[in-house]
């Protein structure tokens, strides 16, 4: 029990640290000042952390780039989509070693468009695109676990990639993303959502990348693997794009935020609360006034009972999602103030915890879904409204 509580007190004393680093590091810098002054608000929330600590959780370790000068890409007025149809429009960015960058938009708006650019997935439409010769490049996306073969273990597939390389190096890399001797030799099949991240990651890594493009990296990882997977993110020594709807992951290794709209992207001057709160605030604010409208609208048309119901349903469901992320939030609440309190570490209560961090794990999936499905909902209603 003792050790437990000192490696949760460890872990959350290295997380502050990582913050306060940043903070030290960028609050006088003009760029990076918003950012810095909100990761300080955050120190300043911080409550304790709730995980527990698994000794068999495995750290992500990506390997070391070599050395390349600055800009990794830079682009100049480049238009990119796919055949007749351009997605994102006039880029003129470069990324530099440093950089860690988190992409910000709705979905459909073009961010994972601009990370298979970036990957070299896709070719721009127009414009220079710009690299060093020597750039290495990985891109880890969810829909690639489609791309492994089922029947073959993953020393299989890292040895089909690194050519000429003993048994023992293909089976250390491994090892660095969680797969001992025993997993390395299982089929894909018979892995976990989380275990094929792992070896999607270990595959894109491989060449010791100077950039590390990650779309949706923890979809599939539980609560330590997330903690893991911030940490060798913040331990890389390259350039990082980061695609997530995790805050968590985003707060803690994000050091730029980069907004995807209307085919511009564009960097982003407040903090990732700040854009969600904005972001939420807009389209409900949006949605009340076309509904306000609306209703003037069908008092001063007369508009038929028909009309009316053909909303009816849409505005009740919006009501059900809010009232539903209401409670969600509170179950939330509710999860943070259990795991906060150190009698749950106790042995006797091994049992409770461990169910306790999957409830929090689900409620805050839940929420975002919810959320999002808020923002689905409010967007469809303004249509229709602005369609009458």
């Amino acid at each position: 029990t003792q050790a437990r509580q000192f490696a949760l007190k460890s872990r959350q004393e290295a997380e502050r640290r990582r913050i306060q680093a940043f903070v030290d590091r960028f609050r006088y810098k003009q760029s990076k000042a918003k950012q810095a002054q909100s990761r300080l608000k955050m120190l300043e929330r911080m409550q304790p952390i709730a995980t527990i600590i698994d000794e068999q959780t495995v750290p992500f370790d990506f390997p070391k780039p070599e050395p390349l000068s600055s800009p990794l890409i830079a682009l100049e007025e480049v238009s990119a989509g796919y055949g007749d149809t351009t997605v994102l429009r006039n880029l003129s960015l470069r990324i530099d070693m440093d950089d860690r960058i988190a992409l910000l938009g709705a979905n459909g708006n073009g961010k994972s468009t601009f990370a298979k650019l970036l990957a070299r997935k896709i070719a721009p439409l127009t414009g220079k695109m710009r690299s060093p010769r020597k750039l290495k490049v990985a891109y880890f996306a969810q829909h690639q676990q489609d791309e492994l073969r089922l029947d073959a273990s993953p020393y299989a597939h890292l040895e089909a990639l690194m050519v000429d390389t003993t048994e023992a190096k293909i089976r250390a890399r491994l090892g660095q993303f969680g797969f001992g001797a025993e997993k390395a030799d299982r089929p894909v099949s018979s892995l976990s959502g989380g275990e094929k991240a792992r070896l999607l990651m270990a595959l894109a890594s491989f060449e010791a990348p100077h950039l590390l493009i990650l779309d949706e990296p923890t979809n599939h990882l539980d609560i330590d693997s997330r903690a893991a997977l911030a940490d060798a993110i913040n331990a890389y020594d390259g350039a990082v794009i980061l695609i997530s709807h995790d805050r968590y992951l985003v707060q803690l290794c994000a050091d730029r935020l980069w907004l995807v709209d209307g085919g511009n992207v564009t960097p982003y001057g407040e903090d990732l609360e700040t854009y969600r709160r904005s972001l939420l605030s807009l389209t409900k604010g949006k949605a009340n006034s076309e509904a306000s409208s609306g209703n003037q609208r069908q008092n001063e048309r007369r508009k038929s009972a028909e009309d009316r119901a053909a909303l009816a349903p849409l505005k009740r469901r919006i009501a059900d999602i809010e009232t539903e992320i209401a409670k969600l939030e509170a179950l939330r609440a509710r999860a943070d103030e259990i795991l906060s309190d150190p009698r749950i570490y106790e042995d006797a209560n091994k049992e409770k915890l461990i169910n306790i961090n999957e409830k929090s794990v689900k409620i805050r999936a839940s929420l975002e879904k919810q959320e999002q499905r808020w923002l689905d909902a409010s967007a469809e209603l303004e249509r229709l409204q602005a369609a009458d």
